[in-house]
């Protein structure tokens, strides 16, 4: 599926390296199964955009030069009326992970304010208050920070609001931190 460039926008994600991957890529599954929500690759948004006529390779490797592997501790499990938060682990902020936000806005070509608020969504359905809760409160993180070890630049709606929208997510770019 084609994703105009006029409802789009570019996100950009660190993905979790191993064994914290598998361990979100099995929760996520899960969950995705018990509730009949969609799947999605474990990420963490460091930053959106509009998308422009940037080449998305190259605003990774030029916004991740240098970057090494880095982790981030986890604050809490939480969850909210939004769809794609419905159920998420919250990081504590970084100083580190908002500099490589604002690298990667310095890099864009559309260079859109973004806040920046890390987190790591285990479900994106509509679900009752109580429902968000008891799974919020089901999940049992075995570990209490995690290491990011790769980034991708994903084209997706502007709004993501259903199953279908993110299904139609296109991965444009991917770019591994040195190590």
């Amino acid at each position: 599926m084609t994703i105009g460039r006029l409802n789009s926008i570019l996100a950009y994600w660190l993905l979790p390296a191993e064994p914290s991957r598998e361990f979100f890529i099995s929760m996520i599954a899960k969950l995705a199964s018990r509730f009949g929500a969609p799947r999605f690759e474990p990420h963490l948004t460091i930053y959106a955009t509009r998308k422009g006529n940037e080449d998305p390779h190259d605003v990774l490797r030029g916004a991740l030069a240098g970057c090494q592997p880095f982790r981030l501790l986890i604050r809490d499990i939480q969850c909210s009326d939004e769809f794609t938060k419905t159920v998420f682990v919250q990081f504590e902020p970084s100083p580190r992970l908002s500099r490589l936000s604002r690298a990667l806005q310095q890099a864009s070509a559309l260079q859109d304010e973004y806040e920046l608020n890390p987190h790591l969504s285990l479900i994106y359905k509509k679900m009752t208050r109580e429902a968000r809760m008891e799974v919020a409160s089901s999940v049992r993180v075995p570990f209490t920070e995690v290491l990011f070890d790769s980034a991708k630049a994903i084209v997706c709606p502007t709004s993501i609001k259903s199953r279908a929208d993110v299904e139609s997510w296109m991965v444009v770019a991917t770019q591994s931190l040195t190590k």
